[in-house]
């Protein structure tokens, strides 16, 4: 199995009046990549600062970002929806769980059983004569 390591995913910064801002992030940022969630080219992955430089000046890039500051509640709200989604799951993959392991439990046990009685029956066939 080999080990891929995947490309950053770009994230505006936020000015002090709590707006999402572009940036250009350290050029160590671009060592394995970097993607743009904002929809132009999800795929595709920028090496460098001066590509992604001109990406960011982009209409696409930046109609992106005024959607993200004209709905910040809604991610917001998106944001605590999803944790609470997130801790549900949680709940229910333990729950899960430990069904799974008790059900494990009794399957070892009931095989147990299974083999004693089989070599029960096997010694009384062997009786029979």
């Amino acid at each position: 199995m080999d080990l891929i390591i995947e490309p950053d995913t770009y994230e505006p910064s936020i000015n002090d009046d709590n707006n999402y801002v572009d940036y250009l992030p350290s050029t160590n940022k671009f060592k394995h990549g970097l993607r743009c969630p904002c929809g132009t080219r999800k795929e595709h992955v920028y090496d460098n600062k001066q590509c992604f430089s001109i990406h960011i000046k982009s209409k696409t890039h930046q109609k992106w970002l005024s959607e993200l500051n004209y709905n910040k509640t809604n991610y917001f709200t998106e944001n605590i929806k999803l944790k609470d989604t997130i801790q549900n799951q949680k709940l229910i993959i333990a729950k899960l769980q430990r069904e799974n392991y008790e059900n494990t439990k009794l399957i070892t046990h009931l095989t147990k059983k299974l083999e004693m009685k089989e070599s029960n029956i096997v010694y009384d066939l062997l009786d029979f004569d």
